[in-house]
């Protein structure tokens, strides 16, 4: 009215304000900053992990510590090396592989030589560059194939044979109890079918240095050689299962007759070896009468191992 300007005070203002209002302050960080190193903590102790790495990193900047572990590296490679080392000593992967070289045409010839060995004319192992053919090559070399599938073979026709006498022997009173199968049993007829062959091989071996013969067989070979009358027991169960008692001890003595005479002519030439050939009459002898014993002692094991399986 008057021409004086009126100033419009800001009403939006509760009454009695008259400071200004202060700012609200930060909220507490949930996590410390370690970034920059020690942590906050009480005792100034440093954060967890944190000297670990410290001490990781200096000992793979110390050049001690490099050489110890190249040294402690060099060591354990000596030491598998000598492990290996002595493992070939004893049990060579080459020489087990030239047991295992065979096919379909060697195992079928070899399996009609061990039950019909009587027409064989050369009983000689065949050489190549003064090593010996491997056996799907030569008739005559011992293999481990054949001795170790008929071993198995053998575990499981005894577990059949037990099996069908439970069932006959549960018809009968009373039951003969300890006739049943079970897999006790099934493990005591592997176990003694393995233990009686270490035990020949180990006599062998005895009887071998005990007549200083110097020949090329080893214990693989004696393990063949023995390991072929699994052969002559398989037959002769199956034989006895089929005709009963008497077709059984007809197959023993076929087969024990020729594993003989298989023995013979294979571990002749090779257990005299041809350093014997003109040496001293006595020790002739002791090396004939070695694989005569080796031969003679087939028959009572296929004998003892086959006899329960056939009632």
């Amino acid at each position: 009215m008057f021409g004086i300007p009126v100033t419009h005070s800001d009403t939006s203002k509760p009454a009695g304000s008259k400071h200004r209002a202060r700012a609200a302050p930060d909220p507490p960080p949930l996590f410390d900053d370690t970034s920059g190193g020690y942590s906050s903590q009480p005792g100034g102790y440093p954060a967890p992990g944190a000297d670990v790495a410290f001490n990781v990193n200096h000992l793979l900047g110390d050049p001690m510590a490099n050489m110890a572990m190249a040294y402690g590296s060099s060591i354990a490679t000596h030491g598998k090396d000598m492990v290996h080392k002595e493992l070939h000593r004893f049990v060579s992967v080459n020489k087990l592989k030239y047991f295992f070289a065979v096919d379909t045409a060697y195992v079928a010839k070899k399996l009609g030589l061990l039950v019909f060995p009587y027409t064989h004319q050369n009983w000689e192992v065949q050489y190549s560059r003064d090593m010996p053919l491997p056996p799907r090559q030569d008739l005559n070399a011992p293999d481990l194939y054949i001795p170790t599938m008929a071993f198995i073979t053998y575990v499981l026709l005894a577990g059949m044979a037990l099996g069908m006498q439970k069932r006959m022997a549960g018809s009968e009173p009373p039951p003969l109890l300890w006739h049943r199968f079970s897999p006790e049993v099934l493990g005591l007829c592997a176990s003694t079918a393995l233990v009686w062959v270490v035990m020949e091989v180990l006599a062998l071996l005895l009887g071998l240095y005990l007549a200083t013969v110097r020949s090329e067989l080893s214990t693989f070979h004696l393990l063949a050689y023995s390991g072929y009358k699994y052969v002559g027991m398989i037959l002769s169960v199956l034989t006895g299962l089929l005709f009963g008692r008497d077709g059984y001890y007809v197959a023993l003595a076929w087969t024990s007759s020729a594993l003989m005479y298989f023995i013979v002519r294979s571990l002749r030439t090779a257990a005299m070896g041809p350093d014997s050939v003109g040496g001293p009459v006595p020790r002739q002898r002791i090396q004939l009468y070695l694989t005569l014993g080796a031969a003679a002692f087939q028959p009572l094991i296929i004998y003892w191992l086959t006899f329960h399986l056939v009632r």
